[in-house]
C-alpha cells in the first residue's frame, strides 16, 4: 500500500481511530495486524520472509541472552547468517550468478546457470537490518531480549516505517510499544502537519521532477549540456523529495499515534563536505554501518590506511545495500573514495590558498564548500540512477562534449513537461529549500506556533493546496522501496 494512494487516505484514519478507541492493552495487536494487512497489500508471499525473520531472531534475542561465552556468539553469527542469507538469495542471487556466467562464458568455460525467477521483496534490506540491529545490542548487552512475541514482531513490522525506515534502534522504538499514548490535539495536528510536507514533496516535488528525468535517462544519447545537466540537478531533489518525503509522512503518521521515530534527513544538500553530507542523508543507514560495520572493522582507532579501507569498504557494502547492480557498487566505490580524497588533503588544504581564502571570507567559503559538495554528490547520482555503468559513462560525457553542448539546444525540451509544470518543479524546489534555510535554527513547526493564528492557517491551507492542486496523483512508487 503506497503511502501517495487513496487506499492509505482511507487506511491510516481507519487504523488510527481503532488505536485511540482500542483498550491499551490490545494495541499492540491492532497495530501489527495492521502492519500485516498494510504489507500484504505489497505481495502477499513475501509475509513469510518477515515471519522467518521475526521468528529467528526473536529466538536469538533470547539465546543470546540466556548463554555465556562462545555460545552467545555462536546464536548471533546464526541470526546474522539466517537475516543475510535471505537478503542473499532474494537479492543477491542472480546478480551473482550473472555475473559468474559472464565471467565464465569469458574464459570459454560451458557452464550456465539460470536465475531464480524470484522478485525482491518490497523494503527487504530496511526490516532486515533492523532485525539484525536488535539481536546485535541484545548480544552488547544494550538491550534487554524482547519476550513479548507480539511486540517484538511489531518492531520489526510497525507499518509507518516497514517498508523504507527509518532504521530503528529497540532502544528507540521497543518501549514505546509499552506506553500509553492518550490523543493529544498538538501531538495529533504536528503529526499531519509534518504528513502533508511529506506528501508536498513526493507528489509536488519528486514525482513531477521524475517525468523530466525518466525522459532524459530513457534517451540519453539525444541529449547533452544544458537539458543534461538540468536532468541531473532534477535528479538530485527528485530523489531527496522522493526519500525523505517518505520519511516525513512515516513519521508524521507514527507522530499522530503518540510514537516518535528518528529523524533521518537534515537538510544535505547544505553540507560544506562529503562527511558532512552523509551525517545529513539517510541518517539511519549511515549511523547503522557506522556502528556495526566501520566502528568493528577498526574504525578511526587504526592508521590512515587501515583506516581508509575501512571507509572504502563502508561505501563499497552500502553501494551492494542499495542494489545488486554495479552502478549501485561504483556509486558506493565513488563516494568512499572521495571521502578518502578529501580527508588526505585536508591538511595541504587547510595550509594552501583554499584555507587561506576561507579564514578570510568565511561566508564565500562556506557557499563555495556547499556548491562544490553539491555538484559531486549531483555526479555521483547519474551512477546510482543509471540502469548501466555504460549508460552513465555515457552520461557524463555528453555533460561536456562541446560539439553537443549548447545552451537551449533546438529540440531537446519537449520532455514531457509542459512550461507550466516545468515552472511548478523549479519553484516548488527554490520554496522547498528556501523553507528549509529558514528553519535551520528552528523547526518550522515550532516556528509557526508562534505566529498569530490567521498566519498558521493560511500557511496550512496554502500547503494542502499545494498538494491538492499540484500533486501528481499517479500513486508512482517511492524509489526506495526497491531496496
Amino acid at each position: 500500500m503506497l503511502f501517495n494512494s487513496w487506499e492509505f487516505f482511507a487506511y491510516f484514519p481507519l487504523v488510527t481511530l481503532l488505536y485511540f478507541a482500542c483498550s491499551h492493552r490490545f494495541r499492540w495487536l491492532l497495530l501489527l495486524v495492521a502492519s500485516c494487512v498494510f504489507y500484504l497489500a505489497f505481495k502477499p508471499i513475501y509475509l513469510l520472509i518477515l515471519l522467518f525473520t521475526i521468528l529467528v531472531d526473536y529466538g536469538a534475542g533470547l539465546q543470546i541472552a540466556a548463554s555465556r561465552g562462545l555460545r552467545r556468539k555462536q546464536f548471533l553469527w546464526a541470526s546474522l547468517a539466517a537475516n543475510l542469507g535471505v537478503l542473499a538469495v532474494f537479492k543477491y542471487s542472480n546478480f551473482l550468478t550473472g555475473n559468474f556466467n559472464g565471467v565464465a562464458h569469458a574464459f570459454g568455460l560451458n557452464v550456465s546457470f539460470a536465475p531464480l525467477d524470484i522478485l525482491l521483496p518490497i523494503g527487504l534490506s530496511f526490516h532486515t537490518f533492523q532485525a539484525m540491529s536488535y539481536t546485535i545490542e541484545v548480544y552488547r548487552g544494550r538491550q534487554e531480549p524482547e519476550r513479548h512475541l507480539g511486540r517484538f514482531a511489531l518492531f520489526v513490522m510497525f507499518y509507518p516505517q516497514l517498508v523504507a525506515g527509518p532504521i530503528e534502534r529497540p532502544q528507540a522504538l521497543l518501549p514505546q510499544f509499552r506506553e500509553k499514548h492518550d490523543p493529544s490535539y498538538d501531538q495529533i495536528a504536528d503529526g499531519l502537519k509534518l504528513m502533508a510536507w511529506g506528501f508536498f514533496k513526493k507528489v509536488v516535488v519528486a514525482d513531477r521532477l521524475a517525468v523530466y528525468v525518466n525522459h532524459v535517462y530513457g534517451n540519453e544519447v539525444d541529449f547533452a549540456g544544458a537539458p543534461l545537466w538540468l536532468a541531473l540537478y532534477f535528479f538530485s531533489f527528485q530523489i531527496y523529495c522522493d526519500f525523505s518525503g517518505y520519511t516525513d509522512i512515516a513519521r508524521g503518521a507514527a507522530e499522530v499515534m503518540g510514537f516518535r521515530l528518528s529523524l533521518n534527513f537534515q537538510w544535505p544538500y547544505a553540507a560544506q563536505s562529503l562527511s558532512d553530507f552523509w551525517k545529513r542523508w539517510h541518517i539511519s543507514l549511515s549511523t547503522w554501518f557506522r556502528d556495526y560495520l566501520y566502528i568493528p572493522l577498526g574504525g578511526n582507532r587504526v592508521g590512515a590506511f587501515r583506516r581508509y579501507v575501512n571507509l572504502f569498504t563502508v561505501f563499497v557494502v552500502s553501494g551492494l545495500w542499495h542494489g545488486a547492480s554495479w552502478t549501485f557498487v561504483a556509486w558506493g566505490a565513488l563516494h568512499g573514495a572521495l571521502l578518502i580524497l578529501t580527508q588526505a588533503t585536508e591538511p595541504l588544504r587547510k595550509r594552501g590558498l583554499w584555507g587561506a581564502f576561507g579564514a578570510r571570507f568565511p561566508a564565500a567559503y562556506r557557499a563555495l564548500a556547499v556548491l562544490l559538495t553539491f555538484h559531486l554528490v549531483t555526479l555521483a547520482w547519474v551512477f546510482f540512477r543509471a540502469d548501466s555503468l555504460g549508460q552513465a559513462f555515457r552520461i557524463l560525457a555528453n555533460l561536456i562534449e562541446p560539439s553537443r553542448a549548447k545552451l537551449f539546444p533546438s529540440g531537446q525540451w519537449n520532455l514531457g513537461l509542459n512550461p507550466f509544470e516545468l515552472l511548478v518543479a523549479v519553484m516548488a524546489v527554490v520554496a522547498m529549500e528556501s523553507f528549509q534555510y529558514g528553519q535551520r535554527r528552528k523547526p518550522w513547526r515550532a516556528r509557526l506556533a508562534t505566529y498569530p493564528t490567521a498566519i498558521r492557517w493560511a500557511a496550512y491551507y496554502t500547503l494542502a493546496a499545494a498538494v491538492v492542486f499540484l500533486g501528481k496523483f499517479t500513486a508512482t512508487q517511492f524509489i526506495y522501496f526497491q531496496f
